[in-house]
């Protein structure tokens, strides 16, 4: 029996972005900014999960040698959806907070 094709939708988007913010600084940036747009659906020690109409994101982070963080950005929707957009607009404001001489502008 042959295996169905797979939905677009059933393969997530995954981003990543390295930072010299801590861990619990990503989260709280990650809990302000997608619990004023989503509902917070799981809290793990370092990940947090929302979902919405839009969709479900997960933010996941991760200890990168002592002097690093990896934030992975996960979403269950496909590229330039609304969950997406919303995914890489995190990130630009996550890089803008710990570097202020970013300005965050963009379409998301």
């Amino acid at each position: 029996m042959r295996n169905p094709p797979r939905r677009a939708s059933a393969v997530p988007m995954k981003y990543f972005h390295r930072t010299h913010a801590g861990p619990d600084e990503m989260l709280g940036i990650a809990s302000e900014f997608f619990g004023s747009r989503l509902t917070p659906v799981a809290e793990g020690a370092r990940q947090r999960t929302f979902s919405g109409a839009i969709g479900r994101v997960s933010v996941t982070v991760q200890a990168e040698g002592g002097h690093y963080t990896l934030v992975t950005v996960e979403t269950d929707q496909v590229g330039e959806s609304e969950a997406d957009k919303l995914a890489k607009r995190f990130l630009t404001i996550a890089h803008a907070a710990t570097h202020p001489a970013h300005r965050p502008i963009g379409a998301y």
